[in-house]
C-alpha cells in the first residue's frame, strides 16, 4: 500500500488537540477518498465516512443529520471521533450548515475531528471563505507523480510521459485502446459534467467541451485567445473562452501558464501556454499509441516536454509559481518563481534547437537556469527530482 506525503499531513492533524475542519481537495480520481480511508482505518479514533454524491443536492438537512449521528457516536469513544463527508460541493449551502453546527459544538465544548472532501476547488474555496473564515485548514492533493506511479504501478518514466497518472487508468495501459476510452469517459467527461457543469453557470458547454480538447491537443504550445476562437469556429468573445479555461484549472484538468513579465497585468494579458495537468488528458484523445509515438520524434518530445510541466504543475501554486517566457522568436519553456528567486527550464529532446535562455537571462537575470533532456538533466532522472531543490 504506497503512502503519499498528503497522507502524514493529515495524519498528524488529526492527533492534534484542537484541530481546525480539514479540507481535502483535488482533482476527481487522484485518490483522495482512499488516502482518507487509508489514514482512518489506520487510526485509533473511531470515525463516520460518508459521501454526498448520492444525496439531492437541495437536502440541506442531511448534513444537520449526519453531524448529530456522529455527536452521539463520539460520545461513546474516549479516543476520539473523526466525521468525514465526501464530495461536500453537492449540497447546497453546505458551508453554512458546517459552519452552524461546527459553532454549536464549539460553544458546547463538544467537538471532534470533522474532514471534507471535494473535487471543485472554486466551489469549496467560495464556501470556505464566505462561511468558515477560521476554521479550515486546507490539504491540496496534486496528481500523482512520477515516483509515485513507479512504486504503485512499476510505471517506466516512458510510461508516465505517454499513460499520465491517473491510478485507476493504470490497468489498462496494456490494452491501449480501452485505456483510451476509459479516460476520455470516465475520467475527462465525467470531470467536465460533474465538477463544472453541474455547479457553475456554463452557458455554451459544446464551446467549453471544445476548448478543453483542443487546449489538450496543444498542451506544451502557445496559442492566443483570437487564433483559439478560429481552432474552435466559436462565436463569442475571448473573456467567455478565458472563464471557461479558469473552470477547467479549478477542476485540474488544463490551465493556461502566463507569460512571466514584471508586472501582473503584462502577465495577465499574454497569449496562454496550454498545459494539461496530467498527460493522459492529451495522449487518450490521439490517434497514435506508446510504441508508435516513441518512433516518432517530433511526437515524442511534445510528449516529454507536457510531462514536464504536468510534473511541475504538481508542485506549483504550494511551492512556486510557474509561468513561460516568449519574446518574438526567443522561447523559455518553464519559469519558476519562488520569493525572490526565479529559475528557467528549457526542454530539448533530439536534436531540437532553442534559443531563448541567454535572451532571457540578459533581461531577467534567473538564480538558476538548467537544461532539461540533451545536453542536461536527463528528462528521466528529472522527474525525480523535486523542484523546490532547483533553487
Amino acid at each position: 500500500m504506497i503512502q503519499r506525503a498528503e497522507y502524514k499531513v493529515l495524519e498528524n492533524r488529526l492527533e492534534e488537540q484542537n484541530p481546525l475542519i480539514q479540507v481535502v481537495v483535488g482533482a476527481r480520481q487522484v485518490g483522495k477518498s482512499t488516502l482518507v480511508h487509508q489514514v482512518l482505518q489506520n487510526s485509533k479514533k473511531a470515525f463516520i465516512f460518508e459521501s454526498a454524491d448520492a444525496v439531492a443536492a437541495t437536502d440541506q438537512v442531511w448534513i444537520e443529520q449526519l453531524w448529530n449521528r456522529a455527536r452521539m457516536e463520539s460520545a461513546r469513544h474516549s479516543n476520539g471521533f473523526v466525521l468525514a463527508i465526501d464530495e461536500i460541493q453537492k449540497i447546497h449551502q453546505w458551508s453554512e450548515t458546517v459552519k452552524k453546527c461546527w459553532d454549536e459544538d464549539k460553544a458546547a465544548g463538544q467537538t471532534f475531528c470533522v474532514v471534507l472532501l471535494g473535487s471543485s476547488k472554486l466551489i469549496l474555496q467560495q464556501g470556505l471563505t464566505e462561511s468558515l473564515a477560521g476554521r479550515f485548514e486546507m490539504i491540496p492533493i496534486p496528481h500523482w507523480r512520477y515516483h509515485e506511479m513507479r512504486e504503485a504501478f512499476d510505471f517506466t518514466a516512458e510510461q508516465y510521459v505517454w499513460f499520465g497518472s491517473y491510478p485507476g487508468a493504470a490497468h489498462f495501459i496494456n490494452d491501449e485502446p480501452r485505456w483510451k476510452a476509459y479516460v476520455r469517459d470516465s475520467l475527462a467527461e465525467t470531470a467536465i459534467s460533474k465538477d463544472i457543469l453541474m455547479l457553475n453557470r456554463v452557458d455554451k458547454p459544446a464551446i467549453l467541451r471544445n476548448l478543453f480538447e483542443t487546449g489538450s491537443q496543444y498542451s506544451g504550445q502557445i496559442l492566443s485567445y483570437n487564433k483559439l476562437m478560429g481552432q474552435l469556429q466559436a462565436v463569442g468573445n475571448t473573456t467567455t473562452l478565458a472563464h471557461y479555461l479558469t473552470l477547467l484549472n479549478q477542476a485540474e484538468l488544463l490551465c493556461g501558464l502566463e507569460k512571466y513579465a514584471s508586472g501582473k497585468v503584462r502577465r495577465k494579458a499574454s497569449s496562454p501556454k496550454f498545459q494539461t495537468y496530467n498527460t493522459a488528458l492529451v495522449n487518450a484523445y490521439k490517434t497514435e499509441l506508446f510504441e508508435e509515438a516513441r518512433q516518432n520524434p517530433k511526437l515524442w518530445g511534445r510528449a516529454v516536454e507536457s510531462s514536464i510541466g504536468a510534473y511541475l504543475l504538481t508542485f506549483s501554486k504550494e511551492e512556486f509559481n510557474l509561468y513561460y517566457w516568449r519574446e518574438g522568436n526567443h522561447e523559455v519553456d518553464f519559469i519558476l518563481e519562488k520569493r525572490d528567486k526565479i529559475v528557467a527550464l528549457e526542454v530539448k529532446t533530439g536534436n531540437d534547437i532553442k534559443s531563448g535562455m541567454g535572451v532571457f537571462q540578459k533581461s531577467f537575470h534567473p538564480h538558476k537556469f538548467y537544461t532539461i533532456g540533451t545536453g542536461g538533466i536527463p528528462w528521466q532522472d528529472f522527474l525525480t527530482i523535486h523542484p523546490g531543490e532547483l533553487f
